[in-house]
């Protein structure tokens, strides 16, 4: 008899000063052109914006974040560690930074994503994205167009 796996539940929290070291080395690992620490801080502002991470032992394995200007939210950067991948942790992260949307009543929330990430744009469509428009080279390293995908919430 087939025993059915339970996936562990997954519980991004909110991202603080001290998880910027470690969110920094992940945007390392993860694109080629990774934001500063610096940048990374307007995800802890309130106001500006705000950002979700999930810890394995103390350490950030994924992270999401999302800028806020008014009623719209801008989904900046989401990234998994490789080794962590296919476990429902962005999905988790995707989710947690729309549950922060919905609470702050915003219209919609809107990203991009590379055309070639057809596993991206799966899981944002699975959670309510649709593709409005392509970005032209809108990529570096290599370039390539960017599909923006927006929820209506």
């Amino acid at each position: 008899m087939e025993q059915n796996k339970k996936r562990k539940r997954i519980y991004p929290v909110s991202m603080t000063a001290e998880h910027i070291p470690g969110v920094a080395e992940l945007e390392k690992l993860c694109f080629a052109t990774p934001w500063s620490a610096q940048s990374l801080e307007l995800l802890t502002r309130e106001g500006i914006g705000m950002g979700v991470v999930y810890l394995q032992e103390g350490k950030v394995v994924a992270y999401g974040g999302m800028l806020c200007v008014v009623d719209q939210g801008q989904i900046t950067n989401i990234a998994v560690h490789p080794d962590y991948r296919r476990q429902g942790i962005g999905k988790a992260i995707v989710g947690a930074l729309l549950k922060h949307a919905m609470d702050e009543r915003f219209e919609e929330v809107t990203l991009e994503v590379r055309k070639s990430n057809e596993a991206a744009q799966a899981l944002y469509r699975s959670m309510g994205f649709r593709a409005i428009a392509t970005r032209p080279g809108f990529y570096s390293k290599p370039t390539e167009d960017g599909v923006i995908m927006t929820a209506y919430l």
